[in-house]
């Protein structure tokens, strides 16, 4: 097994000491900073959102799992900006207004990190102006909303609205426990993800489309 497929699989089995040794051991090897990401680190929670997919894993091995990917990336990261590697995308992530909720959020955040997406969490009770306010400063690609409760699903609407004038620049997609994909289509949202794992596959379509 090979330094990369090995960090793979301790990011997998959530061993955030051994992920981090080996990121230090490979770049002492004089292994690519981008290699370690895109072959080491990303593949590990790749499989991980496959499994938490499927319930072959749940919520605490994923937060396990990313931690490890983190202190992986905490000491991989400062080499990154010298290096050739690029970055699939920005995703601007919230609840919405109104809205406390956010493990389904944080989770989709490791998600999409996990996948190779720079995230910037502006957090809960996110107000449309405060949405707004992020695209303008991080010209993301993705906006991601969330919501978790019937009464502040109105306010993806409203947020949606606001961003109109960007919605050539960046794609919106919308998730949480009462959002249903015909919702998604009534209020002008470009996608839908019933889970964090199905976040990451909607990020893509969409970046791809």
């Amino acid at each position: 097994m090979s330094l990369l497929e090995e960090m793979s699989e301790w990011v997998i089995s959530g061993n955030a000491n051994k992920v981090k040794a080996l990121v230090e051991q490979a770049l002492a090897e004089g292994v690519a900073p981008a290699s370690i990401v895109n072959e080491g680190l990303i593949p590990g929670m790749t499989v991980i959102g496959a499994k938490f997919k499927v319930n072959e894993v749940y919520v605490p091995e994923v937060l396990i799992a990313a931690r490890a990917m983190h202190a992986g990336m905490a000491v991989v990261k400062p080499l990154l900006s010298v290096s050739d590697t690029k970055e699939k995308g920005i995703a601007v992530i919230g609840t919405v207004k109104g809205d406390l909720h956010d493990i389904g959020k944080n989770l989709v955040g490791m998600m999409l990190e996990g996948a190779g997406y720079t995230v910037i969490d502006i957090g809960i009770d996110v107000p449309p102006e405060k949405f707004l306010q992020a695209v303008q400063e991080h010209k993301p690609q993705i906006v991601g909303l969330s919501a978790l409760l019937t009464t502040t699903m109105t306010n993806m609407k409203a947020t949606i609205e606001l961003l109109k004038p960007y919605r050539d620049q960046v794609k919106i997609m919308i998730g949480g426990a009462p959002i249903t994909p015909k919702f998604a289509d009534e209020i002008g949202a470009d996608g839908y993800a019933a889970d964090a794992a199905s976040a990451v596959d909607c990020a893509n379509n969409l970046l791809a489309s």
